[in-house]
């Protein structure tokens, strides 16, 4: 038989002997009618009372080890008493114990994360390292347009509300972006409004808190949170945003711009402290005027107003008309 060296030259093996060894024990007539053996062992789960008295021996690392591992596997975000279900460690331990791998595992000392999110814990990928694993994954990153935004904006701050009250806010029909901010399950019908229509009430979910990593509707930022942003933040706005606000932004950066701004700044108090002397100066006008105009009425001499003439008279001031005594 050929040794096959040369290209294209049969293997050592011929077809018959291939098949022989793949074909296997089930090409065996005498196999046929014989039952398979159990190779997987029998499910035993451990009792919990066990489990509880085991977790009542582990340190404080191997507790935060169990927690990881099991956050690990989860498939979502495990609550402490889920976490107690499963691992039988006290809650007050478990929380503990949450609380010092998150502390061990937080932005910028690992890859992967601890969150608490709606409404409990999980191990998430890190901020920084986010943009690798979508491309080891070969996922896009999940978007949400302005539309689905302003909608989700509304309905979180704003729940339970109706789709009336929804549209009333945007100004534009919004039930193509409900169905979809639905079929992403953020959002979801929580009932009806007890008025005329009875219209359907919508309210956010737990995929919503995940998506944005909140722990709950109450670390929603305020809207004093928003005119208060952090520097970082500001230059995440600043580079996202379109290019008009951008190149509004760089104008007022502008060195030239700003001592223009300010140029016009000391112009306009200089204006104004020159209309308050003006205002000043026609007030000393008008209560100079006044006083030319108006004169003060001279004073009453006391002796001349207690005169019997004057009082006779019954005319205060008055001068004396009448001829004198011995007058011809």
């Amino acid at each position: 038989m050929s040794t096959g060296k040369q290209s294209g030259a049969p293997g050592p093996f011929s077809e018959e002997e291939v098949a022989q060894v793949t074909q296997g024990p089930a090409g065996d007539p005498e196999l046929e009618d014989v039952d398979a053996a159990t190779i997987d062992a029998p499910e035993i789960e451990t009792p919990f009372e066990k489990i509880v008295a085991r977790a009542k021996r582990l340190t404080d690392n191997q507790v935060r080890n169990v927690l990881e591992s099991v956050l690990f596997v989860a498939p979502e975000a495990l609550s402490v008493d889920q976490l107690f279900e499963a691992t039988g460690i006290d809650r007050e331990r478990v929380l503990k114990g949450l609380e010092a791998l998150q502390g061990e595992r937080r932005e910028g000392l690992a890859g992967v994360v601890v969150h608490e999110v709606a409404g409990g814990w999980q191990l998430r990928t890190a901020p920084e390292s986010a943009e690798f694993v979508r491309r080891f994954l070969k996922v896009k990153p999940q978007r949400l347009t302005r539309a689905a935004l302003e909608t989700l904006a509304i309905i979180a701050y704003r729940q339970p509300v109706t789709r009336p009250e929804i549209e009333d806010i945007r100004g534009v029909d919004s039930g193509a972006v409900l169905k979809a901010l639905l079929d992403r399950r953020l959002i979801k019908i929580v009932g009806k409004k007890e008025e005329v229509g009875r219209p359907i009430l919508y309210g956010t979910t737990k995929e919503f808190l995940e998506f944005f990593a909140l722990k709950d509707l109450n670390a929603l930022p305020t809207l004093r949170e928003f005119h208060e942003l952090t520097e970082e933040h500001q230059e995440i706005v600043e580079r996202e945003a379109p290019k008009p606000v951008a190149g509004l932004v760089s104008d007022l950066a502008d060195p030239a711009f700003k001592e223009k701004l300010e140029a016009e700044e000391k112009a306009s108090e200089a204006a104004l402290e020159q209309l308050e002397q003006a205002i000043h100066q026609a007030d000393v006008t008008s209560k100079a005027a006044d006083k030319v105009l108006n004169p003060p009425a001279p004073p009453v001499d006391p002796a001349a107003a207690a005169s019997p003439a004057n009082g006779a008279s019954g005319t205060q001031g008055a001068p004396d008309t009448s001829a004198p005594t011995g007058a011809p």
